[in-house]
């Protein structure tokens, strides 16, 4: 019994490799597939970062992934904190906070929704597993891009504490640090908390006022109990505050506001500028002298059951995650108020799997399971237009959006030969989304109610997959897949009087075609892993625009009837003398429409006061995503007096997109970090003296025309520091 129960009992435990003398590449033991398997035995395109690599890496939050996995992007909208994730070209740009993700994040099996909650949960890290492409048959949600899998330290019945501290420039302040150990013979827990201060690298151009100080705290708390054998129960929550400045915005070309007054274009790369009208602050309950800033808050828990039957293994999780978002940003990035936007939002998401999976040791494996979720997003932002000669007033969006989701998948896999597997899925969801209450309407200076509705959205979609996986020897094998993928429509929460903008865009989905192959050589000294894959994309969501009238237009999320992105990745790792690790992977990806008409020009009668639209053929245009990514790292762990000195750089080459906001190309951009860590021979303790962004490249993330003024948001200048780590 002791024995059957390892398995889905240590199902978000991680398991190394011994390899203290750095002479081999590390196996790590993952549940990408919801049961235990080394990284390389996943039949898909997978990558996963230890949690010893994360710190080296520069990954503070989950938007850094991008820089470590291929064909990975996640970009801050227009500086706020409102990530949006592109696997594979699949992703979006919304800046608002009531859609979904199309990759989905999940925190310990819990899924995280919506791009905000995904802020301040990247402590106590254990790993992270990234699968690339559409999932569905084994996970709770059904994306189209992929899944990102953050796994958090475990309880342990052996007491271990850790902590670190860091300091670096513009006073930037870290500490992490966790305790675990054993409170009866069936009962262990562990408790991890962080803080991040300090860290103002932006300068306020007319002031002199620094932006960027971080006032960040968390702790999480994980309870294990073993009552019996068979039996395990995960109890876990977490509580994040996030009181950081907000990030500044720049301008990309000379400005001139209403009042006359000019603003070249910044050139110094900590150079910003904000403003907040006293009306506006008033309205939205901040100072007269307020900078862009943040004040959110999370939580959550959750309970995760399992228990081995012997003929199957039960697995329960429930969970419920809240967040509050209230966070001001100023768009224009200047003193003039013509952009000005205060976020607020309150979400609250219930959600429940069960899952019954055969024993993993026979020829037919199979997985049964269900996932229901009720959300609950309440909020919307106001915008502060007030400076804006044809506006000149404040504006209110509110919303309440309730979703139900329920949804049931299988997966069975049939060994044919002992090197030959295959494997298929199915799923489907039914899906109910409400826009109750939206109203868009002028607060001041005097009030106008312009548009108010309540859209709703029914889903009933089904997706799967199909798989071949062939073990062509020992140490390598290869597969392809084809699967249908879907994403959830869902609602532009924009401020507009225009009825078309609140009708709900439909859910898009794909097909996708991949192959490819893992394999590990000279004694696991050298991995190489490739893949292919196209998509055949439908119903493409895509940041859009429609037209209030001649030369007005607003953004509204539009659906693409048909594109395609096709591309690869490789994947190279290699130990070419004890100690020294090299990690490559380059990949390239390319997409075009197929079907699509959009609106190009609108003219108004100056009689009739009415406007007739234009549109024009994008079909063959080429999707607005970056084609080359090249990633890597270098580490060398050199003995020096039976110390370990260990010199490590890493780097990330993003290639240049399309911005739909601004209708120009984000340029492409290099960005690399180095780390230099001592430690003695027991490595309890280490000392590591760290560069981020090495070359103080100027990496910028969004672009935006969101009224006049065209900024930009960027990523931080070149900051240096040093970190201590100790581990008992």
């Amino acid at each position: 019994m002791a024995a059957g129960i390892t398995a889905p009992a240590l199902a978000q435990d991680a398991s190394v490799s011994t390899n203290q003398d750095g002479s081999r590449i590390d196996e790590i033991v993952v549940t990408a597939q919801h049961r235990e398997q080394t990284e390389q035995d996943v039949p898909a395109a997978l990558t996963v970062i230890g949690g010893d690599q994360l710190e080296n890496r520069n990954i503070q939050t989950v938007s850094d992934l991008e820089n470590s996995v291929p064909s990975l992007e996640i970009d801050q909208q227009f500086g706020g904190g409102q990530p949006q994730f592109r696997m594979r070209g699949v992703g979006g740009t919304d800046y608002a906070a009531n859609n979904t993700n199309t990759v989905g994040v999940y925190l310990d099996e819990v899924p995280l929704t919506y791009g905000v909650m995904t802020q301040d949960v990247m402590f106590d890290i254990d790993r992270i597993e990234v699968l690339r492409g559409p999932q569905g048959t084994l996970y709770g949600r059904n994306t189209t891009g992929g899944a990102v899998n953050i796994v958090t330290g475990a309880p342990s019945h052996e007491f271990h504490a850790g902590v670190g501290v860091s300091y670096g420039s513009f006073d930037a302040f870290d500490l992490q640090g966790y305790v675990t150990g054993g409170l009866s013979d069936t009962l262990s827990a562990r408790l991890a908390v962080m803080t991040a201060q300090g860290g103002a690298w932006q300068v306020n151009r007319d002031t002199g006022e620094e932006l960027g100080d971080r006032n960040q705290n968390a702790a999480r708390v994980r309870l294990r109990w073993d009552p019996s054998a068979a039996t395990r129960i995960d109890f876990e929550g977490d509580y994040s505050r996030n009181k950081s400045d907000g990030r500044g915005l720049q301008l990309l070309q000379d400005f001139t506001d209403a009042s006359g007054r000019f603003y070249p274009a910044d050139t110094d790369h900590r150079i910003t500028g904000w403003g907040i009208s006293s009306e506006f602050a008033s309205i939205i309950g901040a100072s007269p002298n307020a900078k862009p800033f943040r004040d959110n808050t999370g939580y959550g828990g959750s309970i995760r059951l399992t228990s081995d039957f012997g003929w199957s293994t039960l697995t329960a999780i429930a969970a419920h995650r809240h967040f509050e978002r209230r966070e001001f940003n100023d768009w224009d990035s200047t003193a003039s108020n013509e952009a000005g936007t205060f976020f607020f939002n309150d979400i609250d998401i219930d959600s429940a799997e069960v899952r019954l999976a055969s024993p993993q040791s026979g020829a037919t494996r199979w997985l049964l399971g269900t996932y229901y979720a009720a959300e609950s997003v309440d909020g919307g932002f106001y915008s502060d237009f007030s400076d804006y000669p044809s506006l000149g007033n404040i504006w209110k969006t509110s919303y309440q959006q309730r979703v139900h989701t329920l949804a049931g998948f299988v997966n069975l896999e049939q060994d044919l030969t002992p090197s030959l597997t295959l494997s298929g899925g199915v799923r489907f969801e039914h899906e109910v989304r409400r826009l109750n209450n939206f109203r868009s309407e002028i607060l001041w200076p005097t009030y106008t109610l312009r548009a108010s509705a309540n859209p709703r959205r029914e889903m009933n979609e089904w997706s799967g997959k199909v798989a071949l996986d062939w073990q062509v020897a020992q140490d390598a094998h290869a597969y392809a897949s084809i699967s249908r993928g879907v994403k959830s429509g869902g609602f532009t929460t924009y401020n507009s009087g225009i009825p078309q903008q609140l009708d709900p865009y439909d859910p898009e989905w794909l097909i996708a075609y991949e192959v490819g192959v893992k394999s590990e050589f000279l004694d696991n000294r050298l991995r190489v892993n490739a893949a292919g894959f196209y998509y055949d994309y439908h119903d493409y969501q895509l940041q859009g625009v429609i037209y209030t009238g001649a030369n007005t237009r607003v953004g509204r999320i539009v659906n693409v009837p048909r594109a395609n992105i096709w591309g690869g990745e490789l994947e190279i790792t290699a130990v070419p003398v004890d100690g020294l690790q090299i990690s490559q992977s380059v990949a390239y990806k390319i997409g075009h429409f197929d079907e699509f008409m959009a609106p190009s020009t609108a003219v108004t009668d100056p009689v009739t006061g009415e406007t007739t639209i234009t549109y024009v053929d994008r079909a063959g245009e080429r999707l607005p995503l970056p084609g080359l990514d090249y990633k890597g790292a270098i580490s060398w762990r050199l003995p020096v007096a039976n110390w370990a000195v260990t010199p490590e750089i890493n780097w990330n080459r993003r290639g240049d997109r399309y911005s739909t906001s601004d209708l120009s190309v984000i340029p492409a951009f290099w960005l690399a970090n180095a780390n230099l860590t001592i430690s003695p021979p027991d490595e309890r303790f280490q000392v590591t003296l760290y560069v981020r962004n090495l070359f103080d490249a100027y990496v910028q993330e969004t672009r935006n025309r969101f009224i006049s003024a065209r900024t930009v948001s960027t990523n931080p200048v070149r900051t240096v520091g040093i970190r201590l780590n100790y581990v008992y």
